[in-house]
């Protein structure tokens, strides 16, 4: 195992109902900004919900956080913050606008122009506005993490800060229910490729971490198809819930080497082709895997014995199995898994690359050895 330092400081108040607890969990003198996406927090009543545990507090909306939340949107709020003096904020929504909420949080006490938060991956962020989540999507784990992704134009940027962890997340498990089945697949497709990027690299003999995330990814293949079919089934959304919560707070990539070539890559198609987050996950996923299967030969089989109880016939054909099985899971959700399922071609793949080099992304993975001819392999083997 690797050395590590972990650090959570994040409250979670879990259940049906515990929306109620913003009553106590948000200060009594607060000046409260709540940010939203679009119109479903208050169609389904969680607005409702937030506005009555909020009680006599001063409250502000902001409303229009995009589902790859933009700069220029956000940097609006921040005028908001600073010009009614408001001084804590509350996230209701997916992760997009937690992830919002985040950069505003820093934006705000930003000593140049708060893009550079973006260029500079968070290093530079001293301070941020308090704030708390209301989880309506599970799907990125933002509500327990210190971690953001902006875009701007054709940007896509992430940080990363202590500063931004939430104080506190709200997860009530029936917020999920009014969600249509397409952002429900993505919710699982996200959190799954999540615990992958963590876990399917290289042994460290972290066999805790290991156990763990083999069992969050056995938890996603038997509830991902109720997640997706049954939305109302309360057991399938709070084991949903809590799966794509602790695939990224930080847990099970304590003491790993950690990949994620595959989110970077997945970035810049959605930057330049307006897929979702995780569509562009179900594509490249399975590609990777199978271009770099030298190595992550070891992590390919044990994932194949443990998570898909895939033990006869040679190492080979059981590294291809598991990587089928993959593809096929995310297929069954109704996640699509190659380029062309989006009517995008190879011709695509050059500017998907020169992104990728803009942004300083020309040796990726956990071995730093994803290079631009490498991303090429991966995006041709999904096309």
């Amino acid at each position: 195992m690797l050395n590590f330092d972990y650090y959570n400081p994040t409250r979670i108040a879990f259940g049906q109902g515990k929306v109620a607890e913003l009553a106590n969990l948000v200060p009594a003198n607060a000046r409260v900004l709540v940010l939203l996406g679009g119109n479903s927090a208050c169609s389904n009543g969680t607005l409702a919900e937030v506005r009555a545990a909020l009680g006599a507090r001063y409250v502000e909306e902001f409303s229009g956080i995009e589902p790859n939340p933009q700069y220029d949107t956000l940097m609006r709020a921040v005028a908001q913050i600073k010009a009614n003096k408001l001084d804590f904020l509350l996230a209701v929504g997916g992760g997009s606008v937690i992830d919002g909420t985040k950069f505003i949080a820093a934006a705000v006490y930003a000593n140049d122009e708060p893009w550079n938060i973006l260029l500079k991956h968070g290093a530079n962020v001293e301070a941020a506005m308090p704030f708390g989540s209301v989880l309506t999507l599970p799907a990125t784990g933002s509500e327990m993490n210190n971690g953001s992704v902006i875009s701007r134009g054709s940007d896509k940027l992430f940080f990363t800060s202590e500063q931004v962890f939430p104080l506190f997340s709200v997860l009530d498990p029936t917020r999920s229910y009014s969600l249509p089945p397409r952002q429900l697949a993505n919710g699982v497709v996200d959190a799954y490729t999540h615990i992958m990027e963590q876990y399917l690299t290289y042994p460290v003999e972290a066999r805790v971490q290991d156990r763990f995330a083999e069992g969050l990814l056995q938890t996603l293949i038997e509830i991902g198809p109720k997640v997706v079919e049954a939305p109302h089934d309360y057991d399938t959304q709070a084991n949903f819930m809590w799966v794509a919560t602790l695939a990224l707070n930080g847990l099970i990539g304590a003491g790993v080497p950690q990949d994620w070539a595959t989110h970077m890559i997945g970035h810049e198609i959605t930057a330049l082709h307006g897929l979702d987050h995780a569509q562009t996950l179900a594509i490249v996923l399975p590609a990777m895997l199978s271009v770099r299967r030298a190595d992550k030969r070891a992590k390919l089989l044990q994932y194949a014995a443990r998570v898909w109880q895939l033990t006869e016939g040679s190492e080979e054909a059981r590294i291809d199995a598991a990587i089928q099985r993959t593809r096929e899971f995310f297929e069954k959700l109704g996640a699509k898994t190659r380029l062309s399922d989006y009517q995008i071609g190879q011709e695509a793949i050059p500017s998907i690359l020169a992104q990728l080099e803009a942004h300083g992304m020309v040796m990726l993975g956990e071995h730093q050895n994803v290079s631009l001819d490498k991303s090429r392999e991966v995006l041709l083997a999904a096309a």
